[in-house]
């Protein structure tokens, strides 16, 4: 009987913390529709938190971080966000449309992509 009440009580738990990702993450979507970026990452904050035994959905939660980062103009912040998240996760869909964010903010002028990097000596005076 107490191993039936354990299993019921670690169903319940599962489901909830599921039912609680889920639900912020609705609220973040919620949010940005509304442009309250502030609010989409506390929202997103908080399935960080609850999603930390579910890392399927890291991605998800990470392309709308850099979707809100652009929104607010912060054109640097975004394209890094984007980058990470070819670069953790590279054969998930949300690296396509990362990909597909990063090539548009290219167009618009607001990114160049990757460089190397150039080095200019500096001239020492002569002392007379």
């Amino acid at each position: 009987m107490r191993a039936l009440i354990l299993i019921a009580l670690a169903a319940s738990t599962v489901g909830c913390t599921r039912w609680s990702m889920d639900h912020h993450l609705n609220n973040a979507y919620r949010a940005y529709d509304r442009g309250d970026c502030q609010r989409v990452m506390l929202e997103l904050s908080q399935v960080d938190r609850t999603s930390r035994a579910r890392p399927f959905i890291h991605p998800e939660a990470t392309l709308l971080r850099g979707q809100c980062l652009e929104r607010d103009k912060l054109y640097l912040d975004a394209a890094q966000t984007y980058e990470y998240l070819i670069q953790q996760y590279p054969g998930n869909e949300y690296a396509f449309r990362a990909k597909a964010r990063l090539q548009t903010l290219e167009k618009l002028g607001h990114y160049r992509g990757p460089e190397a990097a150039v080095s200019h000596p500096v001239g020492t005076p002569t002392w007379r």
